[in-house]
């Protein structure tokens, strides 16, 4: 005898935290989001800085370690914003009793640790 699967209702959040009108957004403070655009930016710099030496035909090895330093920082933003994403819309969500959010994080954090 097979059993239906339980359908869980999903709750409708009236908080403008982590949704708002029907679509999900993070609600960053000023500072944070400041942070993180400073990091991306000079990120972005590094990228246009590989691309640059790529085109001067500069040596692999140094080209090799540009790019480590970039995926370096990019993965200081990742944790970054994954424990402000944690500390605020995964803790409401928990606290409303939508358990799901804890499938979604694990499937971030097993994207992130690729």
């Amino acid at each position: 005898m097979r059993e239906e699967p339980i359908l869980v209702k999903q709750p409708i959040y009236q908080d403008p935290g982590c949704f708002s009108h029907g679509e999900r957004r993070s609600h960053h403070s000023d500072k944070t989001k400041s942070s993180l655009l400073n990091r991306l930016n000079r990120i972005e710099g590094q990228v246009r800085g590989i691309k640059g030496m790529i085109e001067k035909d500069i040596y692999c090895d140094d080209v090799l370690n540009q790019i480590a330093s970039v995926q370096a920082s990019l993965n200081g933003v990742g944790k970054m914003l994954l424990e402000y994403h944690m500390k605020s819309c995964v803790i409401e969500r928990i606290q409303e009793g939508d358990a799901e959010i804890l499938t979604e994080l694990m499937t971030t954090i097993n994207k992130l640790m690729k």
